[in-house]
């Protein structure tokens, strides 16, 4: 077998992105090894998808590409029993969260190293990655890592500058959306409906209002102004939101995240 995929820790976004991987034909299961501690993932990973499953992390090095998808706490250890493995043919993806490129590239010298940070909606496929590359990377390689994250979503490149303010954005988002469906379902109830009405029509609300702004490509601000008209029903929720900091609170939330992002990375 020809390794041609190799990803370390076989955790919901790793098997997200292999899951996606497989049924959009990028790879092939005989081209594809994960490595992961659990017996029992293992053993799932191999008969769900049918690729080849070890506990042996030199094994993926093999690979032209690794996903490497562990918890930023094992990464040390990780890095020490893979010394001297990896070569420069190899280019590694990295998904886990506030860990910097130089300390991707410190762990593994030999290897060119992108930095990635995908969001939880990529489960379903409908994620927003953002990749950074580290300078030795070249133009074929980051095309190959769009390619890649392009199965479950969206991809943007940025400067690593960047990537904390994308992971207070896009990385920690659905959390406020969720939060955002939560509150409007509770506000439907409040207002007396049942709470399985309410919350069907807050979900559907916010996923139809994202497909039209993405489809129409309509600033928001312009959106809100046709829903709205002189005295009605909307521009007195709107003041609401207003009245209540909803704009500043989101605002203020996404800094946090990235300020906490820039932090753990340090």
């Amino acid at each position: 077998m020809s390794v041609k995929l190799g990803i370390i820790g076989g955790g919901v976004m790793a098997e997200a992105i292999l899951s996606r991987l497989l049924s959009q034909n990028i790879y092939a299961a005989n081209t594809v090894v994960v490595s992961d501690p659990l017996q029992q993932r293992r053993d799932y990973l191999q008969k769900t998808y049918g690729v080849e499953v070890t506990e042996n992390n030199a094994v993926v090095f093999a690979a032209n590409v690794i996903l490497l998808a562990i918890k930023p706490q094992v990464l040390d250890r990780v890095a020490a029993d893979l010394s001297g493995t990896a070569n420069s043919s190899n280019l590694l993806l990295s998904i886990l969260a506030g860990v910097p490129l130089k300390r991707l590239q410190a762990a593994f010298p030999a290897c060119a190293v992108i930095r990635a940070m995908p969001n939880t909606p990529a489960t379903v496929g409908a994620g927003m990655t953002a990749i950074a590359p580290s300078s030795q990377v070249s133009p074929q390689q980051i095309d190959r890592a769009k390619t890649i994250f392009a199965a479950v979503g969206e991809v943007v490149e940025v400067s690593e500058s960047l990537m904390d303010a994308v992971t207070g954005l896009s990385g920690s988002g659905p959390a406020y959306v969720a939060l955002l469906v939560e509150a409007l379902a509770d506000g439907g109830v409040a207002a007396g409906l049942p709470r399985a009405i309410a919350s069907q029509l807050a979900l559907q609300t916010v996923l139809g209002t994202a497909k039209l702004l993405q489809e129409t490509e309509l600033h928001p601000a312009q959106l809100k102004d046709r829903v709205t008209s002189p005295g009605g029903t909307t521009i007195a929720g709107v003041a609401a939101l207003e009245a209540g900091g909803f704009r500043a609170a989101a605002i203020a939330a996404v800094k946090a995240a990235c300020d906490r992002s820039r932090e753990l990375g340090n």
